[in-house]
């Protein structure tokens, strides 16, 4: 049996918005009329507004489910970071403690030559030269 509602008490009962009440009167998916007065009503199905409290509980019983689960997430989270500092504290204080290494000439090296004695003295010639031939 279907109770006659206005359309604000059936998106109450339906758990939808007025405009999809509206749109569901606009596509003839929803038993609807309007009186004399110009009024519209809208008949809605007990067992809908039954479907929809048991929809109702499911929903609030796993959005408490997914509550707990954040939360819990958010713990987690929160001890990783505390343990995250930590490793990042631990490691400055390693690095402190790693003496410093010896600087970096500051003049580049020349390639590796190696002499050979000519006529007029010692003559020496680059490695790429002895690797590749001239």
């Amino acid at each position: 049996m279907a109770d006659r509602m206005t359309v604000s008490e059936a998106a109450a009962a339906l758990g939808i918005s007025r405009d999809a009440v509206y749109k569901r009167i606009e596509r003839n998916k929803i038993d609807h009329e309007r009186d004399a007065d110009g009024q519209l009503y809208v008949y809605v199905d007990k067992s809908a507004t039954g479907q929809r409290q048991n929809v109702q509980s499911e929903s609030g019983a796993l959005t408490s489910a997914l509550e707990d689960r954040i939360e819990s997430l958010e713990r987690q989270l929160e001890a990783e970071r505390g343990s995250s500092a930590e490793l990042r504290r631990l490691l400055a204080v390693a690095l402190e403690r790693i003496p410093p290494q010896l600087e970096a000439p500051s003049e580049p090296r020349e390639a590796p030559e190696t002499a050979t004695e000519t006529a007029e003295g010692v003559e020496r010639v680059p490695w790429w030269r002895r690797w590749f031939g001239d």
